[in-house]
This record gives C-alpha cells, sequence and structure tokens, in this order.
C-alpha cells in the first residue's frame, strides 16, 4: 500500500501547514496570519486558500468573522481522515496515538478473525495464503510491509461486511508506520508465524481458534511496540 502525499504547490503547502499544526508551533486556538504565510512560503493567495480549504475539511483548522482563521482543538479533528492518521503516526514518539490504534484492533480484527473463519470461500483462503508467502519471502521491509497490510485487508474484505472493509483502511496507515518503527528496529522479528495461526485458523474453519490466534497476533504486537518504546526512553536518558 503506497500511502498518497500531495504533489506541487498546493501540496507542499497543506503538508507544511499540517506538520506546523501538528508538533504545536500552531497551537489549538492560534490565528494564522495569512498574508505573512503567503509571502514565507511564497505562494498566490489562491492556492493558500486552497490549501486552508483542505485543512478545514479534516476539521484542522476553522474560519470566523472577526476572529480570521485558527486552529481547531485536537478534539474536533477528523481522526479517520487518512491525512490525518499518517500525519500522526509519522512521528514514532506519538506513542499514545499508536496505543490508541491497538485498541481499535483490539476491539475489531479478532472479531473479524472469527467471522472470516465462518464465512471464507477457498479462494478468500487462497489469497490471504498468497498474501502470508509474500511476507514470508519479502526481501526488504518495503515488501514486508505491503504483504502484511494486503493480509489484514484480506482478512476484513473476508467478512463480507462493508463497514469492516471501510475500516481498514483506517488500521492500514496505522498498522503501516507500526510495521516501521518494529520491523526497520528489530529486523529479527518474525510476524510470519503468528499470521500463520490465523490462517490455519480461518483454513479449518475454526471461528474459535482464529479469533485466539488474531488476539495473540495482537498481544505480541503491542508487546514488540512497547518493547522498543522503553529502550527509546531508556536510550534518551
Amino acid at each position: 500500500m503506497t500511502q498518497h502525499r500531495p504533489r506541487g504547490v498546493h501540496g507542499q503547502t497543506v503538508e507544511t501547514l499540517a506538520a506546523r499544526i501538528l508538533s504545536n508551533e500552531y497551537a489549538e486556538g492560534s490565528v494564522l496570519d495569512l498574508p505573512a504565510l503567503q509571502q514565507e512560503l511564497d505562494v498566490s493567495l489562491t492556492a493558500l486558500r486552497e490549501a486552508l480549504k483542505v485543512l478545514t475539511a479534516k476539521g484542522l483548522i476553522d474560519a470566523r468573522q472577526k476572529r480570521g482563521t485558527f486552529v481547531r482543538p485536537r478534539t474536533a479533528w477528523n481522526m479517520l481522515d487518512a491525512d490525518v492518521m499518517r500525519w500522526q503516526t509519522a512521528d514514532p514518539a506519538n506513542t499514545a496515538l499508536f496505543d490508541q490504534l491497538t485498541e481499535v484492533r483490539a476491539v475489531v480484527e479478532p472479531a473479524a478473525a472469527r467471522l472470516a473463519a465462518q464465512r471464507a470461500t477457498e479462494s478468500d483462503v487462497a489469497a490471504l495464503t498468497v498474501a502470508l508467502d509474500r511476507m514470508a519471502q519479502a526481501g526488504d521491509l518495503a515488501e514486508m510491509i505491503d504483504a502484511d497490510l494486503e493480509f489484514h485487508r484480506l482478512l476484513l474484505t473476508m467478512t463480507g461486511n462493508a463497514f469492516l472493509s471501510q475500516i481498514e483502511r483506517v488500521i492500514a496507515i496505522g498498522l503501516a508506520e507500526r510495521d516501521r518503527v518494529v520491523h526497520a528496529t528489530a529486523r529479527e522479528d518474525d510476524p510470519v508465524p503468528t499470521h500463520r495461526a490465523v490462517l490455519d485458523a480461518i483454513t479449518a474453519k475454526d471461528p474459535d481458534a482464529a479469533e485466539a490466534a488474531m488476539q495473540a497476533l495482537l498481544t505480541k504486537s503491542s508487546e514488540d511496540l512497547e518493547r522498543l518504546t522503553k529502550r527509546g526512553r531508556h536510550s534518551a536518558g
């Protein structure tokens, strides 16, 4: 899965302003000085306004008469927006967000694995097997992440539930960033066995085993991330 990053002056302006908001350079409630921004970023007023429209749609900013354009509280941000998710997970230090994403996965994926074990067709299982084989044979981190995302996407799709298929878009972004953090640092970690246990249970059409296997996968995923987080805090100290 390739994450979309806007290009051109418009896209770069969106990315720059979003980075400043997320880093708290522009704190909640801050009023943006648009003429100064236009001059600093060397963009047309049209390009700046278009960028602000994007950020407004994502809930990061708003505009009011007599107040101007200002940064909205984080509670108002569209957390399910793909770009908002990407901007936040791009910071490995944002462990709170990773924790929340882990909680979402813990609620959704074990139940999805149970449904997949009940509803998967032979072609579904075959596709899931291909994704796992790709993960096992991946030559680099990017290939491994892509195969991992495909595995989890297929699993949610196999439930036959359109809402769960949509949730995959949110999970995928956080999962991709989690994989980069964990597997780029701990290259000896092998994600295949835990995923194979899920596949085996789905192949056997055993809902209880599939749910338990996915829960075990998520527990290991959480422990891996927590271990690296602690290691980072220890190194910083």
